[in-house]
């Protein structure tokens, strides 16, 4: 046999052979996993209302006093007197004169006068521009 004729035999038998084989066995028993469902980013969630009522502030006379927390005061601080709250609890406070909002950080219980539902740092008034009023009306809602 000539060597084109052969080599054409030859490259013929390769060609059907691979065409009959497969990239893998086919297994009745594979299972493929489903695929994996689409990433949903769920909208951030609006804090969750609390109360409104008089919010006061303490600074100067407290600081580096003992907190609820452990932690000592500091008046510069955004943080807060809430006598229920979960330490640590981050709460959104509105000004309801003026509408300024700020967050703060609960790390001690209080107020201890009756008619007011949160006490502020001296930062946390000056954010809401309350500091002069002393008492001012307030919206408090826990942020998620």
């Amino acid at each position: 046999m000539e060597p084109i004729p052969r080599l054409v035999a030859t490259l013929s038998v390769v060609v059907l052979l691979t065409g009959c084989a497969s990239a893998r066995p086919h297994d009745s028993t594979t299972v493929r996993p489903p695929p994996a469902p689409p990433t949903v980013t769920a909208p951030p969630r609006e804090p969750d209302a609390l109360l409104t009522g008089n919010a006061s502030w303490y600074g100067r006379a407290h600081q580096g006093r003992k907190t609820a927390s452990g932690e000592p005061f500091d008046m510069n601080a955004l943080t807060a007197a809430h006598r229920t709250l979960p330490l640590g609890t981050r709460v959104l406070v509105t000004n309801l004169r003026n509408g300024r909002t700020v967050e703060v950080r609960i790390n001690d219980r209080g107020p201890q006068i009756p008619d007011r539902i949160i006490d502020l740092s001296y930062a946390a008034a000056r954010a809401l521009d309350a500091v002069a009023d002393g008492v001012f009306r307030v919206r408090i809602a826990v942020m998620q």
